[in-house]
C-alpha cells in the first residue's frame, strides 16, 4: 500500500458494562431493563457532550468513541 493511501485515526474507546449484571437480572429482570435504559440515555447524553459518539450498546454493555483533536501548528 502506497504511503499516501495511508489514513491513521486517533481514537479513544469507552467500553463499559454493568458489575454484577447477572444476578440483576436473576433478582428483577424487569427493574434491571427499566435502570439500564435510564442510564444509556444519560451516558449517551454525556458521551455527546464530550464530542463522542456511542457505537454500539449490547446487552449490559456501552460501547463509545471519542476522535482525537486534530493539532494544527502555525
Amino acid at each position: 500500500m502506497a504511503e499516501q493511501d495511508f489514513k491513521r485515526k486517533l481514537t479513544a474507546i469507552l467500553s463499559a458494562d454493568v458489575r454484577g449484571y447477572s444476578q440483576l437480572m436473576r433478582d428483577d429482570e424487569e427493574a434491571t431493563v427499566r435502570t439500564i435504559t435510564a442510564y444509556r440515555e444519560v451516558i449517551g447524553s454525556v458521551v455527546r457532550k464530550h464530542r463522542g459518539e456511542v457505537v454500539d450498546s449490547p446487552g449490559d454493555n456501552i460501547l463509545a468513541e471519542f476522535a482525537s483533536v486534530e493539532v494544527h501548528e502555525t
